[in-house]
């Protein structure tokens, strides 16, 4: 199947999740798909990753967790996908497995519940933070309301690209092989892709192979903003792409700057800049020039811009529905 044969089913699959989302009342009873990679990934860590051991050894060993979950991802993708060909509804099938792997309206929720944290004029910042520590890795109590609000648009922005615009590439390209095998290559790079001591070397292949997987796609993700930008009052497309092409490479992750630095650009704010983890200041670059002091309103303007480029990827998966 081609990118034009998967277009239709890709668009199914973003309305669907657009409008059920992950419900509760599913997950729990069942685990999401997700959580099967984690556990895997987890499993290896526990059985394959040594103390005693050289790191040449554990980048190894690593290496070879990594391949090992993503054949197996790729292989239970192509089953369904071989599958469902022929089999009653078999359209409406694919789009609702995929619709497990985007992140849409899980986000979307995730998100503005950091803003509704703030309603009251005085504003919660407890509940704040306690709802923007569900999103980052980040110390959340070490923020103040601003902080709160900039990590919200932060994670908004760099998780549309891992959570949205990455699934549909890889989708669009290779089906649902191409989908499971991503979202278990991202769920190991969040797992393991750190550099602290007991990863660097055995995640080392997660990070790398999930830079490389998410290259095109965050690029693509900042262009998506930046265009959903042109449609939307006091904002900015001129400056996200400005602010991309300036601000990305500064950023610590290859990818992580582009989306980054288009929201910032595009809202006029400036987000990212140091931030603390584990008690420890880590000195990252800023993205974008405007305000620093982000308000719950700036992350309900972040909300919308991200809805708008959610319809643009839309918008590219009818169009080329209809080839």
């Amino acid at each position: 199947m081609t990118p034009i044969d998967h277009a239709p089913i890709l668009l199914l699959a973003l309305i669907l999740d657009a409008i059920i989302g992950d419900p509760d009342w599913i997950y729990r009873r069942a685990p999401h798909p997700v959580v099967l990679f984690g556990r895997m990934i987890g499993w290896f860590d526990q059985a394959w990753n040594r103390d005693t051991q050289a790191d040449g050894v554990r980048r190894l060993f690593g290496s070879a967790a990594v391949l090992i979950v993503l054949a197996l991802a790729a292989g239970i993708g192509w089953l369904i996908q071989i599958g469902l060909r022929g089999a009653p509804y078999a359209i409406a099938l694919e789009a609702l497995i995929a619709s497990l792997f985007l992140a849409q309206n899980s986000l979307y929720r995730h998100v503005v519940a950091v803003a509704d944290a703030q309603n009251n004029g005085s504003s919660d910042l407890r509940a704040a933070q306690a709802a923007v520590g569900q999103i980052v890795g980040r110390d959340p109590t070490s923020l103040d309301q601003a902080g709160v609000c900039r990590a919200a648009i932060e994670s908004l922005a760099e998780n549309f690209s891992d959570g949205v615009a990455a699934p549909v590439f890889w989708y669009l390209l290779l089906g649902l092989p191409g989908l499971l095998a991503y979202k278990a290559l991202n769920t190991a790079d969040s797992m393991i892709g750190h550099l602290n001591d007991r990863h660097r070397a055995f995640g080392w292949a997660a990070a790398r192979l999930d830079d490389l997987a998410n290259y095109l796609p965050a690029r693509l993700g900042a262009i998506a903003l930046a265009g959903a930008a042109v449609c939307l009052p006091g904002m900015s497309a001129k400056a996200a792409i400005g602010t991309s092409i300036r601000d990305a490479g500064n950023h610590r992750s290859v990818n992580a700057g582009w989306p980054e630095a288009a929201m910032a650009g595009a809202l006029g704010l400036r987000i990212a800049g140091p931030r603390r983890y584990d008690g420890a200041l880590v000195e990252d670059a800023w993205m974008g020039d405007g305000r620093a002091d982000a308000r719950p309103d700036d992350i309900r303007r972040g909300l919308r811009l991200y809805l708008g480029a959610c319809l643009i990827l839309a918008a590219g998966a009818a169009i080329l529905s209809t080839v």
